[in-house]
């Protein structure tokens, strides 16, 4: 069995946070000695995942908390996100037609494609009002 390593971050449903988070996750990807191919994926996927849940979720202007854990153990990197907004299931929404070219594809839609070439399995989980997004990929 391997060591686990987990680090847990709250953020805020603001998108100026993003930035943040993201200069956290690439500190977090040298002190883990991830490469930094896999900290940019690992980036790209939190920021098209949580910007989702920031323009998306939530019927209202308040504050909200979405929770994030980023794990890694035996060669597995676990990324889990958890929202109190409304029921989103990302992963039953119709991958878009990238054989179209661009102007023939409805808007929308490739972030979440992009999150799935990028990560080897993603869940969905609804439970106790909350959506929980757990992504995982080999590494």
């Amino acid at each position: 069995m391997g060591n686990r390593k987990t680090k847990y971050f709250v953020i805020e449903n603001q998108v100026g946070e993003l930035a943040s988070l993201a200069r956290e996750i690439d500190k977090l990807a040298h002190e883990w000695e991830l490469s930094e191919a896999l900290a940019m994926n690992i980036n790209l996927v939190i920021e098209e995942a949580l910007s989702n849940i920031m323009f998306y979720a939530f019927a209202d202007d308040a504050r909200h908390e979405i929770n994030l854990s980023i794990s890694v153990k035996d060669n597995r990197l676990t990324i889990k996100i958890t929202d109190d907004g409304i029921p989103f299931d990302p992963l039953s929404h119709k991958q878009p037609d990238v054989t179209l070219p661009a102007e023939e594809r409805p808007v929308g839609g490739l972030g979440i494609f992009l999150m799935s070439q990028i990560m080897d399995e993603m869940h969905y989980d609804r439970n106790k009002n909350e959506n929980i997004l757990t992504l995982n990929k080999n590494i």
